[in-house]
């Protein structure tokens, strides 16, 4: 008997107590779920709210709009004096610029210069030789640039050859020039034995050969390609110093290497003028005490063809190439 009475009193305080855990989770997750959906109608609601009052005020700003401007196209172009766009009708706007700058076509007020002699045909500002002469020849220093002061300079036109012709076009101009154009035929005849440039008629042939390379650029440059490679994509520009003609640079455009070929203007008149009949990128100049325009590591090779340049002197490697990774082919030279 005592053994029932425990067992039924534990049974009757077993369904007094309530405060079992998960009739807690339950009322939690009851209590949550109602949070969500109040919120949530709350934020629908504002949201439908927010959208009836912006339709209202837009569609009360759009009359304003119509009665201010007006729609009526007639009653716009009646109006003395005024051509306003119609909204309406997109044809009718107008986007020309409407101020205007005046311009003084009168005979004074146009400078007119004129042609300067034949002489000066190939004359060239800063690289002029007569003016060369007066610098000294340390370093070669008079074949430097050295431009014109203000009361020396010409004000005309310089001349074109007298029949100058259209170059050829590329690939054909990396052989062929018109004599014309250049009119020089000291190089075929001082470096006939080198292949430098022919005279076939009234044009120059360019064989592709050069100081050091006679047989051609193309044999000349195999022979670099096998102890430097030329075709991996390492080297994408190369200079050349003492270019002549340009036949390395030439050569070079169908491995995808652009060369930056220069020289100066020597007794050999201006070989860059060669070049760029050739369609060759070139220009006159010359590794002295004056610094090329080319930043730092503007080049991946350097070439030098006798072109005699010492280039573990006066700081000209570090001052004008910086690069160590450069590769340079000297061939015959003073380095």
């Amino acid at each position: 008997m005592q053994h029932g009475i425990k067992f039924s009193r534990f049974a009757f305080m077993a369904k007094e107590y309530n405060g079992s855990p998960k009739i807690h989770q339950q009322d939690q997750k009851g209590k949550r779920l109602t949070w969500i959906l109040g919120i949530s109608i709350l934020c629908i609601l504002s949201y439908l709210l927010g959208a009836w009052q912006n339709s209202s005020t837009s569609a009360s700003a759009r009359s304003e709009l119509i009665s201010k401007v007006g729609c009526d196209v007639s009653a716009q172009t009646t109006k003395s004096g005024s051509n306003l766009p119609s909204s309406s009708s997109p044809s009718s706007l107008d986007f020309e610029a409407h101020h205007q700058v005046t311009i003084n076509d009168s005979v004074a007020a146009s400078q007119k210069i004129p042609p300067c002699d034949m002489k000066f045909s190939e004359y060239t500002p800063c690289q002029d030789p007569q003016r060369g002469r007066k610098f000294e020849r340390f370093m070669l220093k008079y074949r430097e640039r050295h431009c014109p002061a203000k009361e020396e300079l010409l004000m005309c036109l310089i001349p074109a050859p007298p029949k100058y012709k259209n170059p050829f076009k590329w690939p054909q101009s990396r052989d062929y020039a018109w004599y014309d154009n250049i009119p020089h035929r000291e190089l075929s005849i001082e470096k006939a034995v080198q292949n430098w440039i022919q005279v076939e008629g009234n044009r120059f042939k360019f064989p592709g050969g050069g100081t050091m390379f006679p047989r051609g650029a193309d044999a000349y440059i195999d022979d670099i390609s096998e102890l430097i490679p030329l075709t991996s994509g390492k080297i994408r520009t190369a200079i050349d110093t003492g270019c002549g003609v340009a036949s390395w640079g030439a050569y070079l455009l169908k491995r995808d290497i652009v060369t930056m070929s220069f020289a100066p203007r020597d007794t050999h008149e201006a070989q860059v003028q060669f070049a760029l009949e050739r369609g060759v990128p070139a220009m006159i100049g010359i590794m002295s005490s004056q610094r090329l325009p080319y930043p730092a590591r503007a080049f991946d090779m350097a070439h030098c063809s006798r072109c005699l340049i010492p280039w573990y002197q006066y700081d000209s490697y570090d001052h004008e190439i910086g690069n160590a990774e450069l590769s340079v082919v000297c061939t015959d030279s003073t380095s």
